[in-house]
């Protein structure tokens, strides 16, 4: 039970993300570059205070050196998922992005998965092929031919998510870990927004958006997904983010307006479905 919370805010938490990357980027109130460095400077902020209070003192002691909380390999994949994502974004429709995006997770986490031993049984794949087919029928009326730059980039974007996840469930400190990779990320991300110096825009609402996306869905959602993972095979971690275009789509209906389709029931009874048939088959045998 503990394990299912735990994944399911984490899941949450990434629906929300792309709802306030869609906002602000779709709608021109922030650049980019400057949208992925705010996220990823107000999470490790968040993660600071967090881990303060945790630890008890005003600010924690967290060294970047290579035996301390986090490490500059995970930082740079946590790096290397941000800001090809944002940068993607500006080329490419939702549904395109999220298939790019989900299916390299898919292929990186499963193939690694599958690599170390894990095998699925009938119903299993049975399962995942019914939850992957509802993920397209959901995101099919977007696809179109994108840009080579912008679909390298996501894909980029996928396969760095994909292995920091995995890294992630060997973490034996979240919170700490998690903060530790924020911060080694940061000056990766300024970098960024240094040689983008020239197209560097900001409304206020761009930087609210981007300060709740780091702080709230990237940070506090990074942390719960660290913890999940120590309960998830890499199988199992593949499948279940497969239920997030949907709960994104129910974002999207709840804050910006759009309508309740057919499409969507029929998308999210075929996904969380299909999650629920490949993930009980393997409960049983635990």
């Amino acid at each position: 039970m503990r394990a299912a919370l735990l994944t399911i805010t984490a899941l949450m938490a990434f629906a929300a993300n792309s709802v306030f990357c869609r906002i602000a980027l779709q709608a021109g109130a922030i650049d980019a570059a400057s949208f992925t460095t705010v996220r990823l400077a107000s999470g490790a902020l968040m993660l600071l205070f967090i881990a303060g209070i945790s630890s008890g003192q005003a600010m924690p002691k967290l060294k970047l050196g290579s035996t301390t909380a986090g490490s500059w390999t995970s930082g740079t994949l946590l790096f290397l998922y941000a800001v090809p994502f944002s940068f993607a974004y500006l080329s490419l429709t939702a549904g395109t992005g999220a298939l790019i995006l989900f299916g390299c997770v898919q292929a990186t986490m499963m193939g690694v998965g599958l690599a170390s031993g894990e095998r699925l049984d009938v119903l299993q794949c049975g399962g995942l092929v019914l939850a992957v087919a509802g993920f397209v029928y959901l995101v099919r009326p977007g696809l179109a031919a994108p840009p080579p730059h912008a679909a390298a980039l996501m894909a980029i974007a996928g396969g760095a998510w994909g292995a920091y996840s995995l890294r992630g469930r060997g973490a034996s400190r979240p919170l700490a870990d998690t903060t530790g990779n924020f911060l080694r990320s940061v000056p990766l991300a300024v970098v960024v927004s240094a040689i983008a110096l020239s197209r560097i825009h900001a409304s206020r609402s761009g930087v609210l958006l981007a300060v709740a996306s780091g702080a709230v869905a990237s940070g506090l959602g990074y942390v719960v997904w660290y913890a999940a993972l120590r309960s998830l095979t890499a199988t199992r971690a593949a499948i279940v983010q497969l239920a997030v275009p949907v709960l994104a789509a129910v974002g999207g209906v709840l804050f910006l307006g759009e309508r309740i389709s057919a499409r969507l029931v029929i998308a999210a009874a075929m996904i969380l479905g299909g999650i629920m048939l490949a993930l009980s088959r393997r409960r049983s045998r635990t």
